[in-house]
């Protein structure tokens, strides 16, 4: 089984990589979507999250209100600990189900977004950067999530910086072009990861 931790900044194009992998045959694990998953209506993880704080952070029908529990966590730092407690050991368990049935010659992509700032790299056999310059990102975010562009200039300046993604980088893959170039790429690289994968 080959490893692949991938990632990108905000707006750099990490999920349409992702995407073109996952068409290729690699089995994409995405740890935020799972972290999603694991707090969904009628999972333990949801009551979990009720339980600690309250029934102010569910919507009328039930599910997670995640701006309001964004807005709770992200202003005390203990109240996020306690969320991620919570969260994290569900998403691991999930991780670990989804790993377990791959086959052993899979190639086995995990969509990491904060690979680069929390140090995550050493865990991947291979580690993928998806990269775009800053003016170009800030662009995508505005066409694309209708943010604003001190909205998404922050953002990035709250993440890894260009050069502390492509210090962890095995392989990187630049996407200011078009998706059919950016495919031509995502060719290339799963040739690559395949190769890799043959050698074991």
């Amino acid at each position: 089984m080959l490893k692949i931790g991938l990632t990108g900044g905000i707006g750099s194009g990490k999920s349409e990589v992702s995407k073109r992998l996952a068409a290729r045959g690699a089995l994409v694990i995405d740890a935020d979507k799972i972290a999603r998953e694991v707090v969904e209506p009628g999972t333990v993880g949801l009551a979990r999250v009720v339980a600690a704080f309250g029934e102010e952070v569910l919507r009328p029908d039930g599910s997670l209100n995640r701006e309001k529990l964004g807005s709770i966590v992200f202003a005390d730092s203990e109240r996020l600990a306690a969320l991620n407690a919570i969260v994290h050991p569900l998403v691991g368990e999930r991780v670990a189900q989804l790993q377990g049935a791959a086959a052993d010659d899979a190639i086995v992509v995990y969509d990491v977004p904060l690979l680069a700032e929390n140090k995550l790299a050493p865990m991947y056999d291979v580690v993928i950067v998806v990269d775009a310059a800053d003016r170009v990102r800030i662009r995508r975010l505005a066409e694309h999530r209708g943010m604003a562009e001190s909205d998404a200039k922050a953002r990035i300046a709250a993440q890894a910086s260009r050069e502390e993604r492509l210090a962890v980088a095995d392989i990187v893959v630049p996407n200011e072009g078009s998706l059919d170039e950016l495919d031509m790429r995502v060719s290339e690289v799963w040739e690559d990861l395949r190769r890799r994968a043959a050698r074991g």
